[in-house]
């Protein structure tokens, strides 16, 4: 990856090798990744606490967070599409919590940040993302906080990159999911382009 003033280092999980899906694959292609933010995303924020949207507050770890209405179910619609992975500073503890919160079957794979450190000028997801994924899946990234530097990544990637940025007061809604799904079906078509 090129830009810029990046200088990225180069440190040990530069070596894990991209991740394998888990889907079962009998005709083609794995299905595209999906990767999950979680805060704005799924936990919502800085909405008006007068007026707040469809959901419901839970404690993780000490910490109140705002599950939003659907989310579970969303989430459920989208991995018959994607394969999910959190994304999310969250890291391992969204398997601890979110899939009894959300009623998920089960834990996803996550990435990790902590070993991958990115000086300049890169957004602090972007190098653990490519050490995960590699340049060659498909991949979709929901995300409350997507800046122009996620952008030129996504267009620099070979393989079909679609960024999707939520508000944090409301979350993956259903706009977001069918934007999604309609993606992961043209990906199904054989139709790179977001």
């Amino acid at each position: 990856m090129e830009a810029v003033g990046l200088r990225a280092m180069r440190p040990s999980c530069y070596t894990l090798p991209a991740v394998a899906s888990r889907h079962e694959h009998q005709n083609g292609p794995p299905p595209p990744l999906l990767l999950v933010d979680v805060d704005g995303v799924l936990s919502l924020f800085g909405f008006d606490p007068h007026d707040p949207p469809p959901g419901s507050f839970t404690m993780v770890e000490g910490i109140a967070h705002y599950l939003a209405l659907g989310a579970g179910e969303r989430l459920g619609r989208l991995a018959r599409a994607f394969e999910l992975v959190w994304c999310s500073g969250w890291e391992e503890r969204a398997n601890e919590h979110l899939p009894r919160l959300l009623g998920l079957p089960g834990e996803l794979p996550y990435i990790s940040f902590d070993r991958c450190p990115v000086w300049g000028d890169a957004h602090w997801k972007l190098t653990s993302i490519d050490a995960f994924v590699g340049p060659d899946r498909p991949l979709a990234w929901i995300d409350d906080n997507l800046d122009e530097r996620c952008h030129r990544w996504a267009a620099r990637r070979p393989a079909p990159t679609l960024l999707v940025e939520t508000h944090p007061a409301r979350g993956m809604t259903e706009r977001e999911m069918e934007i999604l799904l309609a993606w992961a079906s043209r990906m199904r078509a054989g139709q790179a382009d977001p």
